[in-house]
């Protein structure tokens, strides 16, 4: 990893260490340890955003989550989050999300909120694994019921990378704002029946109830899956820049896991999900089973 790759980590560490304190570039220097003005430059270039920008974005989007979740007043809001007046607020926000923060408040629809992925974990995709060390990974029965799945579709598309190409990063952040059955949003690899033509095994959603009614934002399908059993499988814990051995070593777990064992066989006609990788949980990955 290279010394820059590293300084804008230390400085996107340091911006979700101190979201709703007020960041100044001075801050995000001495977190760099270079000046000022090559810290700015340097966070651009590897971001694509200017250090202001990419503060301002999070913080409309941890916000609207906020709403989304709790019931709070506007003002309450925008201070916690650091902004200095409700005015300066509302307009940030409508001009983030094309919304009312008062009106998103009393109904919440999804949004594309804005979810930066650390600048170190792309150089590390890129790098070979070793696996040299053996990988505890935990097995569970769990049962999923009915219910719909909300997902943006591909074109080609196998897996993360290759999706994030296709239909870009932000589709996270537009899940994320939608309340999910599971808690969050889900990556799925769809069986035959749930692709339509010209578009990708691997896609990102969320699970939603069966009767699900809502919006569904533009350019993206609902899916209706049965009740299923799963089994899941859960890796260790980890440092979260070793995620990508992580997955390895639950992937190749599963490849060689016989579900006969504890009387079940693989079943193919539901969805493979999943999770986000979050190192202080593992990360997890589901299988369905019959």
């Amino acid at each position: 990893m290279t010394e820059k790759v590293e300084a804008v980590q230390r400085m996107q560490n340091y911006i979700e260490a101190h979201l709703t304190e007020r960041i100044t570039l001075s801050d995000l220097s001495e977190a760099a340890f270079f000046s000022p003005w090559y810290s700015a430059r340097l966070f651009k270039e590897l971001t694509g955003f200017a250090p202001a920008d990419y503060i301002r974005r999070l913080k409309l989007s941890k916000s609207a989550l906020r709403m989304r979740d709790e019931t709070c007043r506007i003002i309450d809001v925008a201070y916690d989050m650091g902004f200095v007046s409700v005015d300066g607020y509302q307009r940030a926000f409508f001009r983030e999300f094309g919304c009312n923060p008062k009106e998103y408040a009393l109904n919440p629809i999804p949004l594309y909120l804005f979810t930066p992925y650390g600048v170190k974990f792309r150089e590390l995709w890129k790098e070979p694994s070793n696996m040299e060390n053996i990988k505890n990974v935990f097995i569970q029965v769990i049962d999923k019921p009915a219910r719909k799945v909300i997902i943006k579709r591909g074109q080609k598309a196998m897996e993360y990378w290759a999706y994030c190409q296709e239909v870009g990063c932000d589709v996270w952040g537009m899940l994320t704002s939608m309340k999910s059955l599971c808690g969050e949003p889900v990556c799925l690899w769809l069986p035959e029946q749930y692709r339509k033509p010209g578009t990708s095994k691997y896609v990102q959603g969320v699970e939603v109830d069966a009767d699900y009614n809502g919006p569904i934002p533009d350019e993206f399908d609902v899916i209706a899956l049965p009740k299923a059993k799963y089994l899941m499988f859960q890796g260790e814990p980890f440092a979260e820049e070793n995620y990508c051995e992580e997955i390895e070593a639950v992937q190749t777990s599963m490849n060689r896991y016989d579900p006969a064992v504890i009387g079940y066989a693989w079943d193919d006609t539901n969805p493979r999900i999943q999770l986000e990788p979050i190192g202080t949980r593992g990360y997890i990955e589901l299988l369905a089973v019959k």
